[in-house]
């Protein structure tokens, strides 16, 4: 068998803990019986919430004097899906043709792996610290998010822990190591529509109302005019409409509802409230359109009946503008893959956007093309440009900021 380099190790030992949403599978326990041995103080919280499963945490800091550079991650993985689609076992970190297979492999547990392994080596180099690393390791972002990185920050507020900076090793590479480094994220608010109407006969209308015409109609006022046409340092808003139902299984019953699930991502031209505002009254200009509504009796078309729910939390866009941490990441992240990564916001959520609330934070991680996928995969190489991006940017953030 290869001999495996260090990150490649621990990426091998964190993929066989089985650590789907929300189990902690021996990756949490694994990570802190090393960073244990390194000198590092760590702790471990649970945290819990009505509707919403117990989620471990794990918080590691080395050294107490500012500036506290903070990585974080996750070792919670989604499920495998169809296991016998995989070519390998999904939790044995196997090795083929140079390439690691497993769940987690490059969300995130890669990343994860990559920085502990910049860690070790700085230390066994004997180079200085001048301030702080710590981790913050969550069990479900993946999950709900609710009882990790936003509890777990809430309670380091609360013991008077400082973070100065932090960089989360999410998979943020498009197509190769070193092309991208998150900077922000756009928002994200989701919520349903519910259109009432009156079950009927589909050959006898005039006794039913149909739901159908109403929901057509407040959809097409959703996505038919553009929200903006995207800002500097952010693309465009988008809005998905994601599901589509009436819960009917008959060709010839009207349903009495049909309800439509969205997803908006908004750039800095909006706010959460403000792009709530903006749906409100396109959903209300489009339930006055007549061209689909059946008249009533003396021809009048009256306004489509709906409501509107949203998810209860919504994601606020942001965007980082600590200059020496990202200066730090880019000057690292060229100097050891020989090209400049775009400074970028596009994609989904991540744990930054609570992150962004106690200090600066930037995204850099492995390639993300196999995530969530059959067969995830990261190939050896990158591991090693990977741990030495961290390894460098250690020293070189550390070293600007005193």
């Amino acid at each position: 068998m290869t001999s495996l380099t260090p990150p490649a190790a621990i990426l091998r030992d964190l993929i066989r803990c089985p650590s789907v949403t929300p189990e902690e599978g021996g990756a949490l326990t694994y990570l802190q019986t090393r960073l244990d041995a390194l000198g590092f103080r760590t702790v471990r919280k649970t945290f819990s919430a009505p509707g919403t499963p117990d989620v471990e945490n794990l918080y590691a800091r080395l050294g107490e004097a500012a500036p506290n550079l903070c990585f974080a991650g996750h070792t919670d993985v989604v499920p495998v899906g169809d296991e016998t689609a995989w070519s390998h076992g999904p939790f044995g970190g196997d090795v083929s043709d140079g390439i690691m297979f497993g769940r987690g492999a490059v969300d995130m547990k890669g990343g994860i792996a990559c920085f502990l392994a910049a860690v070790e080596a700085h230390l066994a180099a004997g180079k200085p610290i001048a301030g702080s690393i710590s981790l913050l390791i969550t069990g479900d972002e993946e999950g709900p998010a609710i009882n990790g990185t936003k509890a777990i920050l809430d309670w380091l507020v609360q013991q008077g822990e400082g973070i100065e900076a932090c960089i989360v090793g999410e998979p943020t590479n498009a197509n190769h190591l070193g092309d991208t480094i998150k900077i922000g994220r756009r928002g994200s608010v989701s919520g349903t529509i519910t259109v009432e109407g009156v079950q009927g006969h589909a050959a006898y209308p005039h006794l039913a109302d149909n739901p159908v015409r109403g929901m057509t109609m407040l959809i097409d006022g959703l996505l038919w005019e553009p929200f903006d046409e995207g800002t500097d340092a952010f693309q465009p808003t988008n809005l998905e409409v994601t599901s589509v139902d009436v819960g009917n299984p008959s060709f010839n019953v009207i349903a009495a509802r049909a309800t439509a699930t969205f997803n908006v991502r908004f750039n800095d031209t909006w706010t959460a409230d403000t792009i709530k505002q903006e749906i409100e009254q396109r959903l209300a200009r489009a339930a006055r359109e007549e061209r689909l509504r059946k008249p009533e009796k003396g021809g009048r078309r009256p306004p489509v009946s709906y409501s509107i729910a949203y998810t209860e939390r919504p994601s606020h866009v942001f965007l980082t503008r600590d200059d020496a941490l990202i200066a730090a990441l880019s000057s690292s992240v060229e100097a050891v893959t020989g090209q400049a990564p775009a400074l970028t916001t596009g994609g989904g959520t991540s744990d930054a956007r609570f992150i962004k609330d106690v200090c600066p934070v930037v995204e850099f991680g492995l390639v993300g093309q196999t995530m969530h996928q059959v067969d995830e995969h990261v190939p050896l190489a990158d591991l090693d440009q990977l741990t030495a991006v961290y390894e460098r940017f250690l020293e070189d953030y550390l070293g600007r900021a005193t």
